[in-house]
């Protein structure tokens, strides 16, 4: 992957077709795509200062979506999860709340409930990065981030995803954090 910084190929935010509220889908609305990038909010002292991400999500007629993470400048070799959280990056990880789930009822349940916490209900980004620190992952949902559930990070966590009914969702510490506007 080549190497790029947050400054110089991207926007901060960018909203390719239609602007404005709607109560459709953001396909059916005129969006088809918005990203957001920066350098990471670090949490942790294995994040560099300089280490960045790119966030995109692409929205079809159909109804899906396909998210794509794009980071550089983390530690080389490394397996890491990344999730979609409900609320912008803070000072503080946990400022990032819960998970973004889709279904209007977040998990009631602790431990976690794999009818809640799953691939088809949450946005999972789980990468290994290559020998310069770089990596991209991409998923696609069923669904889309609507005007009243939208998710409001990314966060960097130091473990893949735990699969399974058991500790479902799990993966770690948080790291690092971008905000997002989908």
């Amino acid at each position: 992957m080549p190497r790029w910084s947050p400054s110089r190929l991207f926007p901060a935010v960018a909203v390719t077709a239609g602007v404005g509220v709607f109560a459709a889908a953001p396909a059916l609305a005129g969006v088809d795509r918005i990203s957001s990038q920066g350098t990471l909010v670090g949490y942790a002292s294995a994040v560099p200062e300089d280490a960045a991400a790119r966030v995109e999500a692409v929205y079809d007629t159909a109804g899906d979506s396909t998210i794509t993470l794009e980071v550089t400048g983390l530690k080389p070799r490394t397996e890491y999860g990344a999730h979609a959280h409900a609320y912008p990056c803070g000072e503080r990880p946990r400022d990032a709340g819960p998970d973004y789930q889709q279904v209007s009822n977040p998990d009631p349940e602790r431990p976690r409930d794999w009818t809640y916490e799953n691939a088809g209900n949450e946005i999972w980004l789980d990468f290994t990065t290559d020998e310069s620190g770089d990596a991209t992952a991409k998923t696609t949902v069923n669904w889309q981030f609507s005007p009243g559930r939208r998710a409001g990070s990314v966060i960097i966590h130091a473990e893949h995803t735990t699969l399974g009914p058991r500790d479902a969702g799990v993966a770690g510490a948080r790291l690092a954090c971008l905000s997002v506007g989908f």
